[in-house]
């Protein structure tokens, strides 16, 4: 046969279009994001680029992105098995010992101060000890679940999508983005490093704890290092909650939720005020790009749950959260698949803009007489 020929055979196929995902940690609430993945990836009209991902998110999408860099007939199946048998591994009826299950709970729940009641000890300990001291054997349930689930080798190979892992410096308080070349489980492990429970993990002479502290997740590697504008955000952290903490669990867990936000609401603002730029013509001839932000998220689902079902770690709970996952993938696909490409589909300024009950009320005259 011709080359000619074949050429023309090789590309009679499905235009893909290209996406890039962000995936923000969440503890056990990232099953949800496993399910949307598990949509995405079996989408033959898309093609992933690059994953951000930070703590449960990075470990999320170093599965995908590991499997997807092997390149093999079955990558997109590979992927979606991974997923699968990471989440079942570390689920309370999977693979992990007791020690490790224990540790893994509060992975899991990382906005808990307590824990579950099944394992008191633990939670007194924690209130008054340093990781450095109740776990002294530096013990991560995850090191083992890494290197099964994870292929760190396909991944620095660069072959597959690109990869970007925060994690948080512990001597800067700077956000540190790993690339593909660098990925390993340490990285990993230290994305997730909560350091009221792991102590830091050291790369490279340095100590990181979880990226999400500067980084849930990272979006700005896609503005330079990635050819598409396209941004599909998995957002699985309520940015708002309409309820009244009053425990001192229920208080702590809101200020992680809004510190972990914070981040990523930062790189919005960003990214809007560079968009209002761009559409004013001020910056023409420059590096920017506008960026097209699309958003798949777990807001109204997860405030069903409540904030303390982060700390739930069995099977069933994950294929729950898993299939709202795969729900609200389909919905956003049959909403905005023909946007990708062509326009925003996450309203930056509304998203930013304070709700009605927090904009500034009027002045209000209360003196004698007509108003001055």
């Amino acid at each position: 046969m011709a080359l000619g020929s074949l050429l023309k055979k090789k590309d009679v196929g499905p235009i893909r279009k290209k996406i890039n995902l962000a995936l923000q940690g969440g503890g056990a609430h990232g099953a949800f994001t496993w399910g949307v993945l598990e949509v995405l990836l079996a989408d033959e009209r898309l093609a992933i680029e690059g994953i951000s991902g930070t703590s449960a998110g990075a470990l999320n999408a170093a599965i995908v992105a590991g499997s997807l860099a092997r390149g093999t007939h079955n990558d997109i199946a590979d992927a979606r098995s991974a997923l699968r048998q990471f989440w079942r591994d570390v689920s309370i009826d999977g693979k992990l010992s007791p020690g490790q299950r224990a540790l893994a709970d509060v992975m899991l729940a990382p906005w808990r101060i307590g824990m579950a009641a099944a394992t008191p000890f633990m939670d007194v300990t924690r209130r008054f000890t340093s990781p450095y001291e109740f776990n002294p054997l530096d013990i991560n349930p995850l090191r083992d679940v890494i290197e099964t689930h994870v292929d760190c080798a396909a991944i620095q190979s660069g072959k597959g999508p690109k990869l970007f892992v925060a994690a948080t410096n512990v001597y800067t308080g700077r956000l540190r983005v790993f690339r593909n070349s660098e990925i390993t489980p340490d990285v990993l492990m230290a994305s997730a490093a909560l350091p009221y429970l792991f102590r830091a993990v050291m790369i490279d002479g340095e100590p990181y704890w979880d990226g999400g502290f500067m980084g849930n997740p990272a979006l700005y590697p896609f503005f330079t290092e990635t050819e598409t504008a396209d941004i599909i955000l998995v957002q699985i952290n309520p940015v708002e909650r309409r309820t009244l903490p009053n425990t001192s669990v229920e208080i702590m867990e809101r200020i992680n939720e809004i510190t972990f936000n914070g981040p990523l609401l930062s790189e919005l603002r960003a990214v809007e005020f560079v968009a209002r730029l761009i559409d004013e013509g001020r910056l023409k001839g420059t590096h920017y790009k506008s960026i097209r932000m699309h958003r798949i998220e777990a807001q109204d689902i997860l405030n069903d749950y409540g904030s303390s079902s982060k700390m739930k770690a069995d099977w069933r709970f994950f294929e729950e959260l898993a299939e709202h996952g795969r729900k609200a993938a389909h919905v956003f696909l049959d909403k905005h698949f023909s946007d990708i490409g062509v326009k925003g589909t996450l309203d930056l300024r509304a998203a930013l803009t304070p709700s009605a009950q927090d904009q500034p009320k009027p002045a209000q005259w209360v003196g004698d007489g007509e108003k001055p």
